[in-house]
């Protein structure tokens, strides 16, 4: 008989920012009050540690819980809390001395291999990300929990509030504590130096909003449940995955992508602006939708563009929050369905770039109200990005084995990230039901022979 699988939690502790830090209110802009009540984003970072385990008890876990802290000093909203003061128009993050991030250790006796490799169960995930408390009254920022796999590896699940950032804010966090953490190792400190790209800038002034986008979703949240909703809860889930659902690995190589822009080419001519991110989410769409050949009469795509470069005047990079601008596109479900579904994607993809091109922010004002009305059209949507390079976040122990997005497991998203083999590649991941999986995976490699 198999031995069973268990995740055995051995520490709960608080991490706080070091002594002396001020306490610190950052207003909710249109961009993060965009992602209210959304669940959290999930992402677990796996990695080798071939050792005993008195070594990452003696060693590893200090050094992870000392560089927290340092990094804190930097991130000190990440400390706080999401709260709606009744004399407060919109919600706000806020830190007071005291608050803390809730850091879990736990103990794993599932095969890390596994867990590893390009499919598994996708429940085998779920105890390795641990709880973002949420109230009506409050909600906690961030929370991790390290699980070791003793003698194997160990894994950090990282779940942060939509609300307070979006995917690039929460790389360069995790990236700035994997700084503070292999600099520890070299030489053990109590006070840590950030460089200027991993630096959050916070000023919110630099979020322009003439058109009153902000009191629109205010507006819009607190009809939504209400009247007067100011609840903080989050949606539990956006869909329920099954457990018997399987988590997949897929790699576009460069060959792979420069075959898919060819064929592209000569379908729609030499003029055409193609990118490795339409021609990627062409093809999975394409796959996805004749995987599960949806009874819907349309498909909908929707994906995110940063506006930090995008903004007049243009914002830092480092500027740490959500500035993401939502896009989509749609198509008939029958059309992707036909042999030549990857080109009627890729155009839709196409012209939604053209379009976000034009005004970054048109529309802007009904994003909130168009949400809480979404049709029954089968909705695709991407998580991540290969920008991010997710893959070269090295604590001091090595490079990640694999980083999983488990918040799509609910979502129905599909993540993008460089590839780990770091060829240049893209890799994708996804969540599907057993059978569904094994159906877009003969997909996704026959199709790729075919071009």
């Amino acid at each position: 008989m198999d031995q069973q699988k268990t995740v055995k939690v051995i520490e709960v502790c608080l991490v706080q920012p070091p002594k002396g830090a001020t306490p610190t209110s950052l207003p909710l802009t249109f961009f993060d009050l965009l992602w209210l009540r959304f669940p959290p984003s999930e992402r677990l970072f796996i990695y080798e540690f071939p050792h005993p385990t008195s070594s990452f008890f003696d060693s590893v876990l200090p050094n992870l819980k000392h560089s927290l802290q340092l990094t804190l000093e930097h991130f000190l909203p990440l400390a706080g809390n999401i709260t709606w003061p009744l004399d407060s128009p919109s919600p706000i993050i806020n830190y007071v001395p005291g608050d803390a991030v809730s850091f879990t250790v736990a103990q794993s006796n599932a095969d890390f291999n596994h867990l590893c490799s390009n499919f598994c169960e996708a429940k085998e995930r779920f105890p390795l990300i641990p709880h973002l408390a949420t109230s009506h009254e409050k909600a906690s920022v961030l929370a991790l929990q390290v699980t070791l796999f003793p003698n194997s590896g160990f894994c950090i699940g990282i779940p942060t509030h939509h609300a307070a950032m979006d995917g690039k804010s929460s790389t360069s966090f995790i990236k700035a504590w994997a700084f503070a953490c292999s600099k520890l190792i070299e030489s053990p400190s109590t006070s840590l130096s950030l460089p200027e790209h991993l630096t959050p800038f916070f000023d919110r002034t630099v979020i322009k909003d003439p058109a009153g986008i902000t009191e629109a979703y205010v507006d819009g949240w607190l009809k939504n449940g209400g009247p007067n909703n100011r609840s903080l809860k989050v949606w539990e889930t956006v869909s329920t995955i099954e457990t018997e659902a399987v988590k997949g690995l897929f790699e576009l190589t460069p060959s792979h992508i420069q075959k898919l822009k060819q064929y592209a080419r000569s379908m729609l001519g030499m003029n055409v602006r193609l990118s490795t991110f339409s021609v990627t989410c062409a093809y999975v769409i394409t796959c996805l939708v004749k995987t599960e050949q949806p009874k819907t009469n349309r498909v909908v795509f929707v994906f995110g563009i940063d506006c930090r470069s995008r903004l007049d005047p243009p914002i830092a990079p480092a500027y740490f929050g959500n500035c993401v601008a939502g896009q989509y596109n749609e198509a008939e479900t029958k059309k992707l369905s036909e042999n030549d579904g990857f080109i009627r994607a890729l155009e839709g993809i196409c012209e939604a770039l053209v379009i976000a091109e034009g005004g970054i922010l048109d529309g802007a004002e009904n994003w909130v109200s168009s949400m809480h009305t979404m049709s029954e059209d089968r909705y695709f949507s991407t998580a991540g990005s290969p920008r991010f390079e997710v893959y070269s976040i090295d604590f001091g122990w090595g490079r990640p084995k694999k980083v999983d997005v488990t918040s799509i497991d609910r979502t129905g998203s599909f993540s993008l990230s460089e590839s780990r083999n770091n060829n240049k590649g893209i890799e994708i991941g996804l969540t599907l039901k057993k059978h569904e999986m094994e159906v877009f995976n003969a997909l996704f490699v026959q199709g790729l022979e075919s071009f």
